[in-house]
């Protein structure tokens, strides 16, 4: 187990040293007069920034970890290999594109299935959330002075009391489970639409109780995955699987996470 222990925490090390090199790449194009959008053939936004900031995550991984497989948002990849990285170069390409400071590139390494390694780095916010598996979560906040402080999720134990957050309305019309989202936040205290990645760190740092994502692919849970797992939370698909290829996500405190897959969950629309 030590040799486990020591290796993860060289891939720590590596991924934290890479998520530098990454925002070098996006905070260096922020709010460019010259950043170059275009559109992917599913509408979404990708900017010259994402596909500079993947290519430089991918060289760097060649060169330290040359055996590992690479899954970026950008480029494509692997995900047979033992060991693959998944990279979102820039979530939140939107806010990215417009100006909004929100965004970050999350980086996660998956062994045998299972996420172990992740680092969420977020520049324009002056913000970095890493984890790696049982080697516990944390964070860096610039604004107020911590440089690694660890993180833990909320101790809200019944439903009426927790915060809760989602991406956009609109994804759950498109499933036509709309009703869900409306059933869970009248069973809870008060309902945001914080999304992509930060909603996830909030549960992490305890600052959110619940997150109910109903479009999420590998690369924008992957990282996400192990902070708010090391940081005592769960991360499952809206069937409860631990798994970050479902095509969902709800992230918790772990306490209410059953009660919300009751909700969430549900294979019709819930009731009231």
């Amino acid at each position: 187990m030590p040799a486990v222990t020591d290796s993860l925490a060289a891939d720590l090390d590596l991924a934290l040293r890479i998520a530098d090199a990454a925002d070098a790449v996006t905070h260096g194009r922020f709010r460019a007069s010259d950043l170059k959008v275009d559109r992917k053939p599913d509408r979404t936004p990708v900017t010259d920034a994402d596909v500079a900031c993947e290519d430089e995550v991918r060289r760097l991984l060649a060169a330290e970890r040359p055996d590992d497989a690479v899954l970026g948002e950008e480029r494509g990849g692997d995900t047979t290999a033992t060991r693959h990285w998944i990279v979102d170069p820039i979530d939140g390409t939107k806010n990215y594109s417009r100006g909004v400071p929100v965004f970050a590139t999350l980086l996660g390494l998956v062994v045998d299935g299972d996420p172990v390694v992740g680092v969420v780095s977020a520049p324009a916010l002056g913000r970095r959330w890493w984890a790696a598996r049982g080697l516990g979560a944390f964070t860096t906040d610039v604004a107020r002075g911590i440089e690694a402080a660890p993180i833990g999720v909320s101790a809200v134990s019944a439903l009426g009391d927790a915060y809760v957050s989602t991406t956009d309305l609109e994804y759950w019309r498109e499933i036509g489970a709309q009703d869900r989202w409306l059933a869970l936040t009248r069973e809870t205290w008060e309902s945001r639409a914080f999304g992509d990645f930060l909603h996830h760190m909030l549960v992490a740092e305890g600052l959110f109780d619940v997150v109910a994502e109903p479009g999420a692919s590998a690369w924008d849970l992957a990282a996400p995955a192990v902070v708010v797992r090391e940081a005592g939370g769960r991360l499952t698909d809206f069937a409860g699987a631990e798994r970050i290829d479902g095509g969902d996500a709800v992230s918790t405190n772990g306490l209410l996470h059953d009660a919300v897959l009751r909700i969430v969950g549900s294979p019709g629309p819930a009731g009231p």
